[in-house]
Protein backbone atom coordinates (compact mmCIF):
# COMPACT_ATOMS: atom_id res chain seq x y z
CA UNK A 1 0.00 0.00 0.00
CA UNK A 2 2.80 2.36 0.90
CA UNK A 3 4.46 1.71 -2.41
CA UNK A 4 1.29 2.42 -4.31
CA UNK A 5 0.87 5.75 -2.50
CA UNK A 6 4.38 6.81 -3.40
CA UNK A 7 3.75 5.93 -7.00
CA UNK A 8 0.58 8.01 -7.02
CA UNK A 9 2.38 11.01 -5.55
CA UNK A 10 5.15 10.71 -8.12
CA UNK A 11 2.63 10.54 -10.93
CA UNK A 12 0.86 13.60 -9.57
CA UNK A 13 4.17 15.53 -9.45
CA UNK A 14 4.88 14.69 -13.07
CA UNK A 15 1.43 15.88 -14.09
CA UNK A 16 1.88 19.26 -12.30
CA UNK A 17 5.29 19.81 -13.93
CA UNK A 18 3.81 18.98 -17.28
CA UNK A 19 1.01 21.52 -16.82
CA UNK A 20 3.47 24.25 -15.76
CA UNK A 21 5.63 23.59 -18.82
CA UNK A 22 2.63 23.75 -21.10
CA UNK A 23 1.55 27.06 -19.57
CA UNK A 24 4.97 28.60 -20.29
CA UNK A 25 5.01 27.54 -23.91
CA UNK A 26 1.54 28.64 -24.92
CA UNK A 27 2.61 32.31 -25.63
CA UNK A 28 0.63 33.89 -22.81
CA UNK A 29 2.50 34.50 -19.55
CA UNK A 30 5.92 35.58 -18.68
CA UNK A 31 7.26 35.24 -22.18
CA UNK A 32 4.58 37.64 -23.34
CA UNK A 33 5.44 40.08 -20.54
CA UNK A 34 9.08 39.73 -21.33
CA UNK A 35 8.47 40.46 -24.97
CA UNK A 36 6.25 43.38 -24.08
CA UNK A 37 8.85 44.82 -21.72
CA UNK A 38 11.63 44.45 -24.23
CA UNK A 39 9.67 46.10 -27.10
CA UNK A 40 10.34 49.76 -26.15
CA UNK A 41 13.99 48.95 -25.74
CA UNK A 42 14.05 47.51 -29.20
CA UNK A 43 12.23 50.50 -30.69
CA UNK A 44 14.66 53.07 -29.26
CA UNK A 45 17.72 51.86 -31.18
CA UNK A 46 15.47 51.55 -34.19
CA UNK A 47 14.42 55.20 -33.84
CA UNK A 48 17.96 56.35 -33.18
CA UNK A 49 19.17 54.31 -36.08
CA UNK A 50 16.55 55.76 -38.39
CA UNK A 51 17.30 59.34 -37.27
CA UNK A 52 21.06 59.08 -37.56
CA UNK A 53 21.14 58.89 -41.36
CA UNK A 54 18.71 61.82 -41.55
CA UNK A 55 20.87 63.95 -39.30
CA UNK A 56 23.96 62.77 -41.11
CA UNK A 57 22.37 63.50 -44.43
CA UNK A 58 21.19 66.86 -43.19
CA UNK A 59 24.59 67.61 -41.76
CA UNK A 60 26.28 66.39 -44.86
CA UNK A 61 23.84 68.31 -46.96
CA UNK A 62 24.44 71.38 -44.86
CA UNK A 63 28.14 70.99 -45.14
CA UNK A 64 27.94 70.29 -48.81
CA UNK A 65 25.66 73.25 -49.27
CA UNK A 66 27.97 75.44 -47.24
CA UNK A 67 30.99 74.12 -49.01
CA UNK A 68 29.35 74.56 -52.34
CA UNK A 69 28.09 77.90 -51.26
CA UNK A 70 31.51 78.93 -50.11
CA UNK A 71 33.17 77.47 -53.11
CA UNK A 72 30.58 78.87 -55.43
CA UNK A 73 30.56 82.18 -53.70
CA UNK A 74 34.29 82.19 -53.37
CA UNK A 75 34.62 81.20 -56.98
CA UNK A 76 32.07 83.76 -58.08
CA UNK A 77 33.65 86.44 -55.94
CA UNK A 78 37.11 85.60 -57.09
CA UNK A 79 35.99 85.39 -60.68
CA UNK A 80 34.44 88.84 -60.93
CA UNK A 81 37.08 90.20 -58.60
CA UNK A 82 39.83 88.94 -60.80
CA UNK A 83 37.88 89.82 -63.86
CA UNK A 84 37.17 93.22 -62.35
CA UNK A 85 40.81 93.64 -61.55
CA UNK A 86 41.69 92.56 -65.04
CA UNK A 87 39.17 94.86 -66.62
CA UNK A 88 40.10 97.51 -64.06
CA UNK A 89 43.68 97.13 -65.08
CA UNK A 90 42.60 97.31 -68.69
CA UNK A 91 40.39 100.24 -67.83
CA UNK A 92 43.20 101.94 -66.05
CA UNK A 93 45.47 101.71 -69.05
CA UNK A 94 43.51 104.22 -71.12
CA UNK A 95 42.69 106.25 -68.04
CA UNK A 96 46.32 106.45 -67.12
CA UNK A 97 47.04 107.51 -70.66
CA UNK A 98 44.42 110.20 -70.43
CA UNK A 99 45.46 111.27 -66.98
CA UNK A 100 49.01 111.68 -68.14
CA UNK A 101 47.92 113.51 -71.22
CA UNK A 102 49.62 116.82 -71.85
CA UNK A 103 48.37 119.87 -70.03
CA UNK A 104 45.97 117.87 -67.91
CA UNK A 105 43.79 117.15 -70.95
CA UNK A 106 41.48 114.14 -70.89
CA UNK A 107 42.13 113.47 -74.56
CA UNK A 108 45.64 112.42 -75.40
CA UNK A 109 46.63 112.54 -79.05
CA UNK A 110 46.35 109.24 -80.87
CA UNK A 111 49.96 109.66 -81.89
CA UNK A 112 52.27 111.71 -79.73
CA UNK A 113 55.13 113.74 -81.16
CA UNK A 114 56.64 116.15 -78.63
CA UNK A 115 57.63 119.65 -79.54
CA UNK A 116 61.15 120.40 -78.36
CA UNK A 117 64.34 122.21 -79.25
CA UNK A 118 64.92 120.03 -82.30
CA UNK A 119 61.71 120.79 -84.20
CA UNK A 120 60.82 124.31 -83.03
CA UNK A 121 62.19 127.81 -82.74
CA UNK A 122 61.82 129.44 -79.31
CA UNK A 123 61.92 133.09 -78.26
CA UNK A 124 61.61 134.71 -74.83
CA UNK A 125 60.89 138.41 -74.51
CA UNK A 126 59.76 140.63 -71.61
CA UNK A 127 56.46 142.48 -72.23
CA UNK A 128 55.23 145.83 -71.01
CA UNK A 129 51.80 144.53 -69.98
CA UNK A 130 51.24 142.97 -67.60
CA UNK A 131 54.23 144.27 -65.65
CA UNK A 132 57.08 141.94 -64.74
CA UNK A 133 56.02 139.39 -67.31
CA UNK A 134 57.79 137.60 -70.13
CA UNK A 135 56.28 135.76 -73.10
CA UNK A 136 57.74 132.54 -74.44
CA UNK A 137 56.85 131.70 -78.03
CA UNK A 138 57.34 128.27 -79.61
CA UNK A 139 56.96 127.82 -83.37
CA UNK A 140 56.80 124.43 -85.08
CA UNK A 141 59.58 124.38 -87.67
CA UNK A 142 59.22 120.68 -88.44
CA UNK A 143 57.34 118.92 -91.24
CA UNK A 144 54.67 117.31 -89.06
CA UNK A 145 52.49 118.14 -86.08
CA UNK A 146 54.04 118.28 -82.63
CA UNK A 147 52.50 118.37 -79.16
CA UNK A 148 53.31 120.70 -76.27
CA UNK A 149 52.79 118.95 -72.96
CA UNK A 150 52.12 120.58 -69.59
CA UNK A 151 54.31 123.67 -69.15
CA UNK A 152 57.87 124.74 -69.98
CA UNK A 153 60.56 123.88 -67.44
CA UNK A 154 62.55 127.08 -66.99
CA UNK A 155 66.07 127.48 -65.70
CA UNK A 156 67.97 130.76 -65.52
CA UNK A 157 71.73 130.31 -65.45
CA UNK A 158 72.59 127.77 -62.71
CA UNK A 159 69.29 128.09 -60.88
CA UNK A 160 68.77 125.14 -58.49
CA UNK A 161 64.98 125.24 -58.29
CA UNK A 162 62.16 124.81 -60.79
CA UNK A 163 59.49 127.53 -61.19
CA UNK A 164 56.04 126.17 -60.46
CA UNK A 165 53.11 126.35 -62.91
CA UNK A 166 49.99 128.45 -62.56
CA UNK A 167 47.41 125.68 -62.10
CA UNK A 168 44.54 127.93 -63.19
CA UNK A 169 46.13 128.12 -66.63
CA UNK A 170 45.84 124.38 -67.32
CA UNK A 171 44.21 124.00 -70.75
CA UNK A 172 41.27 121.80 -71.61
CA UNK A 173 43.04 120.14 -74.51
CA UNK A 174 46.52 119.33 -75.67
CA UNK A 175 48.19 122.12 -77.60
CA UNK A 176 49.12 120.59 -80.94
CA UNK A 177 51.03 122.64 -83.48
CA UNK A 178 50.86 122.07 -87.19
CA UNK A 179 53.98 123.03 -89.13
CA UNK A 180 54.38 126.81 -88.97
CA UNK A 181 51.98 127.28 -86.02
CA UNK A 182 52.97 128.82 -82.67
CA UNK A 183 52.06 128.38 -78.99
CA UNK A 184 52.83 130.46 -75.92
CA UNK A 185 53.57 130.46 -72.22
CA UNK A 186 53.48 133.46 -69.89
CA UNK A 187 56.10 133.96 -67.18
CA UNK A 188 55.65 136.03 -64.04
CA UNK A 189 59.20 137.15 -63.34
CA UNK A 190 58.79 138.94 -60.03
CA UNK A 191 56.14 140.20 -57.62
CA UNK A 192 54.85 143.67 -58.54
CA UNK A 193 54.58 144.64 -54.87
CA UNK A 194 58.16 143.64 -54.12
CA UNK A 195 57.12 140.75 -51.88
CA UNK A 196 59.40 138.28 -53.65
CA UNK A 197 62.79 137.35 -52.26
CA UNK A 198 66.11 136.14 -53.63
CA UNK A 199 66.10 138.47 -56.62
CA UNK A 200 68.66 137.83 -59.35
CA UNK A 201 69.32 138.77 -62.95
CA UNK A 202 69.31 135.92 -65.38
CA UNK A 203 71.68 136.05 -68.35
CA UNK A 204 70.86 132.70 -69.87
CA UNK A 205 67.59 130.80 -70.07
CA UNK A 206 66.99 127.13 -70.85
CA UNK A 207 63.45 126.14 -71.83
CA UNK A 208 62.85 122.46 -71.19
CA UNK A 209 60.05 120.35 -72.68
CA UNK A 210 58.10 117.59 -70.99
CA UNK A 211 57.12 114.25 -72.51
CA UNK A 212 53.84 112.39 -72.40
CA UNK A 213 53.95 112.01 -68.62
CA UNK A 214 54.63 114.78 -66.09
CA UNK A 215 58.28 115.64 -65.56
CA UNK A 216 59.43 113.21 -68.23
CA UNK A 217 61.99 114.16 -70.83
CA UNK A 218 60.37 115.59 -73.94
CA UNK A 219 63.58 116.00 -75.89
CA UNK A 220 66.27 118.65 -76.32
CA UNK A 221 65.84 121.96 -74.49
CA UNK A 222 65.87 125.30 -76.28
CA UNK A 223 68.14 128.22 -75.41
CA UNK A 224 66.38 131.42 -76.51
CA UNK A 225 68.23 134.74 -76.55
CA UNK A 226 67.64 137.19 -73.66
CA UNK A 227 68.09 140.99 -73.61
CA UNK A 228 71.71 142.04 -73.17
CA UNK A 229 70.93 143.43 -69.72
CA UNK A 230 69.46 140.13 -68.66
CA UNK A 231 66.09 139.43 -67.01
CA UNK A 232 65.35 140.11 -63.35
CA UNK A 233 63.41 137.49 -61.41
CA UNK A 234 62.73 136.57 -57.79
CA UNK A 235 61.03 133.82 -55.76
CA UNK A 236 57.67 134.74 -57.30
CA UNK A 237 58.80 133.25 -60.62
CA UNK A 238 55.96 131.14 -62.09
CA UNK A 239 54.98 129.96 -65.57
CA UNK A 240 51.71 129.10 -67.30
CA UNK A 241 50.84 125.91 -69.11
CA UNK A 242 51.24 126.07 -72.86
CA UNK A 243 48.49 128.12 -74.52
CA UNK A 244 47.24 128.48 -78.07
CA UNK A 245 47.17 132.29 -77.89
CA UNK A 246 49.51 134.94 -76.48
CA UNK A 247 46.60 136.75 -74.83
CA UNK A 248 45.69 133.64 -72.83
CA UNK A 249 49.31 133.13 -71.83
CA UNK A 250 49.57 136.68 -70.45
CA UNK A 251 46.28 136.54 -68.56
CA UNK A 252 47.92 135.10 -65.44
Amino acid sequence: MRTSRLQLLAAAGVAVASLALTACQDGTGTRDEGASASQPGASTPSDASSQAPEESASGSGGNASTANGSTGSGGDTAGPGESGSGSGGGGKGPSAGKGSAPGGSDDAPATFNPCNGSNTSVSAAPVSRPVNHMLITVKNTGSKNCDLTYYPVLRFDEMQWVPQPVEESKPQAVVTLAPGESAYAGVLLSAADGSGSGGATGKKLAVGFQGRTPNSDGGPAAIPSLPAAGVYYDSSLTVTYWQSSADDALTY
